[in-house]
């Protein structure tokens, strides 16, 4: 499909939606320049852009955190504070009391000058029990001091990184905003028979990266066995194919990489992290001779892509913007590795690999970690 370039940088493009955008660089001449050479353009910019949003999206999350943190900070300082202005009554009671004449009276001397010994000592032991409330209200007093003064400190220093975390945000925003231009710039510049030259290599180099996986023994022939909760986020990932890929999406109606393969798992009951990266660096790794079905396949160096593996050397993914879910060959992206979410479950006994529906193979294959910047 000729024009799957140009429509995945128009839906990317839209998903940025900024209203004052920076002005887009300069196309630049593709005259002269071969199909390898377009495409490898091309490939860097995605991948670049990849990054940029990578870094934007985690930074994103770190500022969900710290605002979350934060409103449980505002929200003990406000109970401390509460509990600071009781014990200052209190505290201000006593201080009344004492100003008002409330002398003590020797324990003894009160024994011995008492009519009723047995009701002296029943008042001393009230007296007694006073002290110590009174005791117990300076210290109260005094805990939710501190308390309070040690939860404003913290709140004041979160207050201070959450600002520190959404200028970089602001940041990281603006520079996947300009990668997202030089691709806009660069597929707009390419005719319709340079983009169809460069969408056939594509395809090509894809089918023939899965070849030499195999022969260098890197990917299994055989067909391997799935978990239980593997073949239920398989069949929820096959039903998948079609829906569009967007940024940040976890479903029901559209997805971005990551968020297919969480939510495939999800399905199986099973959690895994939420992003590519952090199921690469949180998942059990596995060699991708030894994959199964419901495996997880991640790509790219910086693991900015993430696919599931389906068995036969083939995976399903949502590759990028302008694109649905499909399925692919397992090297169509360059690959990292691949992490097993369920290391310990034991095969099914029979497997019947669900059927895949028309067209599920149609479309680009390469995904370059592609989640294009949201809204700010």
């Amino acid at each position: 499909m000729s024009g799957r370039w140009r429509a995945a940088t128009t839906a990317a493009l839209a998903a940025l939606a900024l209203g004052a955008a920076p002005a887009a660089p300069a196309a630049p001449d593709p005259a002269g320049g071969s199909p390898a050479q377009l495409l490898t353009e091309l490939q860097r910019l995605h991948r670049e852009l990849g990054e940029a949003t990578e870094t934007y999206q985690a930074t994103a999350r770190t500022l969900a955190e710290r605002r979350a943190r934060n409103k449980r900070l505002g929200t003990g300082l406000a109970k401390a504070r509460v509990a600071l202005a009781e014990g200052r009554d209190a505290a201000g009671q006593l201080a009344r009391r004492q100003y008002q004449g409330v002398v003590e009276v020797s324990p003894t001397l009160r024994l011995l000058l008492a009519a009723d010994a047995q009701g002296a000592l029943d008042q001393e032991h009230v007296l007694r029990r006073a002290a110590r409330d009174r005791v117990a209200t300076v210290e109260r007093l005094t805990a939710a001091e501190r308390r309070a003064s040690g939860l404003a400190r913290q709140a004041r220093a979160a207050l201070d990184e959450e600002q520190v975390l959404a200028a970089r945000q602001r940041a990281q925003h603006q520079a996947a905003r300009e990668k997202l231009d030089e691709v806009t710039a660069l597929v707009s510049s390419l005719s319709p028979d340079q983009l169809a030259e460069v969408d056939g290599l594509e395809a090509e180099r894809g089918e023939e990266a899965g070849r030499n996986l195999v022969a260098a023994g890197g990917l299994s022939s055989a067909s391997a066995v799935p978990t239980r909760r593997g073949e239920r986020a398989v069949r929820f990932a096959v039903d998948q194919i079609g829906k569009p890929y967007v940024w940040g999406a976890e479903g029901p109606d559209s997805y971005d990489c990551s968020g297919l393969t969480q939510r495939a798992w999800a399905s199986a009951g099973t959690g895994v992290p939420r992003t590519s990266q952090e199921q690469w660096a949180e998942l059990d790794r596995v060699p991708l001779r030894q994959l199964r079905p419901g495996d997880l396949v991640v790509y790219f160096p910086e693991a900015t892509h993430v696919a599931l593996y389906l068995g036969d050397g083939l995976v399903v993914h949502a590759p990028r913007p302008g694109a649905a879910v499909k399925v692919s060959p397992v090297a169509a992206n360059p690959v990292l590795g691949a992490v097993r979410p369920d290391p310990d479950g034991p095969p099914v006994p029979e497997y019947e690999p669900p059927a895949l529906p028309e067209g599920a193979r149609e479309g680009s294959d390469t995904g370059y970690a592609q989640k294009a910047p949201p809204e700010s």
